[in-house]
């Protein structure tokens, strides 16, 4: 039988739109080694046609009505620890491609890739490798470039901000101007590429860890 044969690649579909799954089962029906055996639209129907299908691959959107995709891939990864799961997605985030791979994807492509980019992404990843869309590559690699460094004083002042203090307590606690420590704050969004104020503290709390 064709979906006992070793050499076709069985295709879980995870999505929540059901057009979506309809488009994927045609275009990947028509390559040859490859065999959807089931669909499910959310990650409690996915858990369960995991164990009844026996999937190579899982092609999972990120976004799911009835919880976080990244955490199902975890969930499916302690279930059946050799599968491979590629994550399926109109979001270029880095943020998302980041957490989805520490959750243990094999890969990430995008939705509106060509249909000769998802086949390369399901075998690549069927063979044990692993893939990245270029466009996603390229937001990726630009988020690794090393931030410039912050001068000792910087870092305290990031580390107060991602603490909730303001200006004016930051100044007191480090024997300060406020004048001074706003001149900080400007020099600290400057090299971090940060557009506001709001943008500014979300990186502090974000990252306060890291200021300390």
């Amino acid at each position: 039988m064709a979906d006992t044969d070793p050499g076709v690649i069985r295709i879980l579909l995870v999505d929540d739109h059901p057009m979506v799954r309809e488009g994927l089962r045609a275009r990947l029906s028509s390559a040859p080694g490859l065999l959807v055996v089931g669909e499910a639209a959310d990650a409690a129907e996915a858990l369960v046609r995991l164990a009844d299908c026996a999937p190579d691959v899982v092609l999972q959107d990120v976004g799911l009505k009835d919880g976080n995709g990244i955490d199902l891939v975890q969930a499916m990864l302690e279930r059946q620890s050799g599968l491979r799961v590629l994550m399926f997605s109109m979001y270029d985030n880095p943020e998302y491609v980041q957490r989805a791979l520490q959750a243990g994807a094999r890969g990430y492509v995008l939705k509106d890739a060509p249909a000769s980019e998802i086949l390369a992404a399901i075998d690549a990843v069927a063979a044990g490798g692993t893939f990245l869309s270029p466009a996603v590559s390229r937001r990726l690699f630009r988020t690794q470039q090393p931030r410039p460094i912050l001068s000792p004083r910087e870092g305290e002042i990031l580390a107060a901000l991602g603490r909730g203090e303001s200006s004016k307590q930051i100044a007191t606690a480090l024997a300060l101007s406020v004048r001074t420590v706003e001149a900080h704050r400007q020099s600290i969004k400057r090299k971090l590429d940060l557009a506001g104020q709001a943008e500014l503290i979300k990186y502090a709390v974000e990252h306060s860890g890291v200021a300390r």
